[in-house]
């Protein structure tokens, strides 16, 4: 049964993906794979899942022709559509919503798309054999017309029994032909039904980690602080604006995937921050049962670590050994700026 996807402005998607802890699953920053394409002559697929925005350049031409920031096929497409397979950067997860980008194609923008997506166990991250007929693929998103150079928000509208299905394969068709520039795919990570029992980073995302809340994310999203690895440059973490009053703090509060009842260590990691990493950072824990909200002053919050110095470009490691139960951790920074990520290692 093909789910009920309507177009919304973007502050209601915004809240919508918030409210439902939904992230970019096929991003590229989270592992998300280009698996096939049925053609790329102008601009590679492989753009679709960057999360820069894109950008143009009309004096920038290749021997194929003009340049775009995008995913672009050859003109006359004698079959019904071009299509792209994906492989999600995390476990599984159910689709919240999308995001069709066709910034900067305009005149040669694909007139539609529909989206389709598939669950595989036998996942083979290095050359997973997904096929473009494969009769698992199930229709999650029916044709829907596109327009030039703007942001399409689709949202799911209902909530049934096949919308809280898993996946871990898309496929984007666009009909017949033409150029997107990004394609964001938007879901509830779903954890493995058998969890290693190993000692892991709770705070990642694709172990179901997510942001809770925060204070500022001016220059940096704090989305970035439960990607993997430590990125390439300042622009892939969480990073807020210069503080002019006295004895002001930012914080971020992170969700962990589960419960924890010990907590090994915990990381805070400047990476690429050099001359404006915080001065100081404390990190608490809590278990908060969801009742309430929770926010930065609610009672009950543990120190972790205590208000210890930073520097720059470090992995800063804490070792914690605490067998307290947390669902939450709070990291602090005094009185501003950057950390690439937080890892909060435990069972």
């Amino acid at each position: 049964m093909t789910e009920s996807f309507v177009l919304t402005t973007e502050s209601e998607f915004s809240k919508a993906l918030t409210e439902k802890k939904a992230v970019d699953v096929v991003s590229n920053q989270l592992g998300g794979q280009i698996v096939s394409v049925s053609d790329e002559w102008f601009a590679a697929a492989e753009n679709l899942i960057k999360p820069s925005t894109p950008i143009r350049d009309a004096t920038k031409f290749t021997y194929k022709g003009a340049w775009y920031d995008g995913w672009e096929t050859r003109r006359h497409n004698e079959l019904d559509y071009d299509c792209v397979i994906i492989k999600f950067g995390v476990h599984a997860a159910t689709i919240v919503g999308a995001e069709i980008d066709t910034a900067y194609f305009n005149g040669n923008h694909a007139p539609a798309i529909s989206v389709e997506a598939l669950y595989s166990e036998e996942v083979v991250s290095s050359a997973p054999a997904i096929e473009e007929d494969d009769p698992r693929w199930k229709e999650v998103i029916h044709k829907v017309e596109c327009g030039p150079s703007q942001r399409h928000f689709l949202l799911r509208e209902t909530a049934t029994a096949s919308g809280d299905k898993k996946f871990n394969f898309v496929k984007l068709k666009m009909y017949p032909d033409g150029g997107i520039a990004r394609f964001r795919l938007f879901g509830k990570v779903q954890k493995p039904d058998n969890p290693s029992e190993d000692i892991c980073d709770l705070a990642f995302v694709g172990n179901g980690g997510v942001i809770s809340s925060y204070s500022d994310q001016h220059f940096g999203s704090t989305n970035n602080l439960i990607l993997p690895g430590r990125g390439h440059d300042m622009s892939d973490g969480w990073e807020t604006k210069r503080s002019r009053t006295p004895g002001h703090i930012d914080w971020v509060i992170v969700e962990l995937g589960s419960v924890s009842s010990f907590i090994e260590k915990i990381i805070v990691d400047t990476a690429h921050y050099r001359g404006n990493f915080p001065q100081y950072i404390s990190v608490h824990g809590i278990k908060h049962d969801g009742k309430t909200e929770l926010t930065a002053e609610t009672e009950g919050w543990n120190e972790l670590v205590g208000k210890c110095r930073t520097s720059a470009d470090k992995e800063h490691v804490y070792d914690i050994n605490n067998n307290m139960n947390i669902s939450h951790v709070k990291l602090t920074i005094f009185p501003d700026g950057g950390v690439k990520r937080i890892r909060v290692w435990g069972y």
